[in-house]
């Protein structure tokens, strides 16, 4: 009888060590799945840091473009030219400019 007292104690002893050492792994787990700095935290840095990457890419397109514009504006006199009569309405002298009215500006000056 007093071997199975022993025996029961160290079952106990066994159950809570183990309930124990569960809990305190479910802790670590919780802790490291979804503390300040957990994986879930992680995951939304590594997400926006990829964001900001396609940004940044994006961004360096358009200066490229920019910086092209700005080479073909300081040398090329066609490109000048064509800005110019596009942005501007420039025209050389001797030519006549035609405008013409778009269908919706028609329709509105109609008489039935």
């Amino acid at each position: 009888m007093i071997l199975k007292l022993g025996q029961a104690l160290t079952r106990k002893k066994a159950f809570r060590f183990t309930a124990l050492g569960l809990l305190f792994l479910l802790l670590m787990a919780l802790w490291l799945g979804f503390g300040e700095r957990g994986f879930i935290h992680l995951s939304r840095m590594e997400e926006e840091r990829q964001e900001y990457a396609h940004k940044i890419q994006e961004l360096e397109q358009e200066n490229r473009e920019l910086f092209e514009e700005i080479d073909r504006l300081r040398s090329d006199r066609n490109y000048i030219e064509a800005q110019g009569r596009r942005e501007l309405g420039l025209v050389k002298e001797g030519e006549i400019l035609y405008r013409f009215k778009k269908e919706k500006e028609l329709k509105g000056t109609e008489k039935p």
